[in-house]
């Protein structure tokens, strides 16, 4: 029998609850406040305030803590400098302009990791047969819908490509793990895997030069980051503020931290993802586009239930965690099971959703060949999380109903939510079947606060501050995916394989 965590580690446990339901409950604080309002930087200081009381304890990494703090700090004083709000098409990159500028610190600091990239990106360019094959694939929806930009190693994603070229090279595993890390959950630039061909073929090109352009864009996201980046964003029209002059800025404030990471012996690829999955919630999961969305009393109606379940079933699990992982575990179990009651309220299940967004994508990718490239992925994170929510709820074990290493997943806030037990409130009253699930189908495109990003991002750092040596992204384990229930691609992951 495995021996219960001793009180002072389960401090440690209880602080890492805290901080990342912390960090939630001041961006859904501020959304509560100012939905439909016009959106400010400055809106976003109660985030910042939260991510400033973090704090590293007992064996836990200061460097990796202060990759964390410094950068969201930066971010937000950069951003500040820079524009006084950001427009809705702009935010989904916010959190992609912070790995750029770090890469380049490292190039520059350390010449042999430098040399190995470069490698890379020789043997991209050597890649074509591979490059060539998975930007057709996803052009023409082979693998269903998934997620381009995964932080895991689902076909069809960057990471898998990138895994796959790797494999075969001849540098330092530390160094191949790096790279890989930073166009995972490092997010280096907004690129991912088949964007350019997807376009080129919709131009006119012949396919061949479709692959030399998704080639040459690959190389420029390794080898020049920072301009790569910039090329993205002028290309998608981006005018709120000055991309090159945010990461030119970016880099000369973060270069301490970095090197102090550096000289602790934290891994290069914590280095790079540390800095850039805590800097969204500045401009993205609290903006103009979250404030617009959330104007529907329902859609934040749903954030807010599941926002209490988390910090309820947080504080049951207090003192009661197994281990360093436990609560990341928890609060995101608790959050996908808050979210699957809700969708059944209205009676629906997880197999429909599926059902419908999946054959939904095939038909996307018939009338709109030019979506966006990574179009689908809040689709494929929002199937996930509900076929997760329903496993937790009725099948692990069939019956038992609701419990995640012991903890029961506290889902009365939902019950007793104003909003979500009076849908006849916001709809035509006598036929008010669909308000709930109508909200969960805008959430579908945005679950960001439901998965909960500022969570993971939160306890992830947690967890690489007590394991700083340690490769943490992508996730080396099986995703679940849900749509496999009718596009079966298991055959093509390698998270079993990774470098």
């Amino acid at each position: 029998m495995k021996a219960e965590p001793k009180d002072d580690v389960q401090e440690v446990y209880n602080k890492m609850a805290d901080e990342a339901v912390g960090a939630q409950k001041a961006v859904v604080g501020v959304i509560n406040k100012k939905r439909g309002s016009e959106f400010k930087v400055t809106d976003a200081k109660p985030y910042v305030d939260a991510v400033n009381k973090m704090k590293p304890v007992g064996e836990q990494s200061k460097e990796v803590f202060d990759l964390h703090i410094d950068s969201v700090n930066t971010h937000y004083e950069t951003l500040t400098g820079l524009t006084d709000t950001v427009r809705p098409e702009d935010d989904p990159f916010v959190e992609h302009y912070q790995t750029p500028p770090i890469l380049e610190i490292l190039y520059e600091e350390d010449p042999a990791f430098h040399e190995s990239v470069m490698k890379f990106v020789e043997e991209i360019g050597k890649s074509e047969a591979l490059i060539g094959k998975e930007s057709i694939r996803r052009y023409g929806g082979f693998y269903g819908p998934t997620c381009v930009v995964d932080f895991a190693f689902v076909p069809g994603s960057t990471s898998n490509v990138v895994n796959r070229i790797l494999k075969k090279m001849d540098i330092p595993v530390e160094h191949k793990r790096a790279i890989l890390s930073s166009k995972s959950w490092g997010m280096n630039t907004s690129y991912g895997i088949g964007g350019k061909f997807q376009i080129a073929v919709e131009d006119g090109k012949t396919p061949s030069e479709a692959i030399k352009e998704e080639i040459d864009m690959l190389k420029m996201v390794y080898e020049s980051p920072v301009d790569a980046q910039v090329k993205l964003m002028e290309e998608a029209g981006h005018t709120s503020f000055d991309t090159k002059k945010y990461m030119e800025t970016y880099k000369q404030r973060i270069r301490k931290t970095v090197k102090a990471a550096m000289d602790a012996d934290v891994f290069y690829g914590n280095i790079v993802t540390v800095p850039a999955y805590g800097v969204g919630d500045v401009a993205h999961h609290i903006s103009q586009s979250m404030y617009n969305m959330t104007k529907d009393d329902v859609v934040l109606a749903v954030i807010n239930a599941v926002t209490d379940v988390l910090e309820s079933t947080m504080n049951r699990a207090k003192g009661r965690f197994r281990d360093e992982y436990s609560p990341l575990t928890i609060g995101t179990d608790a959050t996908a099971a808050a979210v699957t009651k809700i969708l059944w309220m209205d009676g629906f299940t997880t197999m429909m959703v599926l059902d419908l967004l999946v054959k939904r994508f095939h038909n996307l990718v018939l009338t709109n060949p030019r979506r966006g490239a990574a179009a689908e992925l809040h689709n494929v994170d929002f199937i996930d999380l509900i076929e997760k929510g329903e496993r937790i709820i009725d099948h692990i074990p069939r019956g038992a109903g609701c419990i995640v290493q012991g903890v029961p997943i506290d889902l009365s806030p939902i019950d007793r939510n104003e909003v979500l037990q009076n849908p006849q409130r916001y709809t035509y009253p006598a036929c008010a079947i669909t308000v709930r699930f109508s909200a969960l189908m805008r959430l579908a495109d945005f679950p960001c606060l439901l998965t909960s990003e500022p969570v993971t991002a939160t306890l992830m750092t947690n967890i690489i501050a007590l394991h700083k040596k340690q490769a943490h992204s992508p996730a080396r384990v099986c995703k679940f995916c849900s749509a496999n229930y009718f596009d079966y691609k298991c055959n093509y992951c390698n998270w079993s394989d990774a470098v």
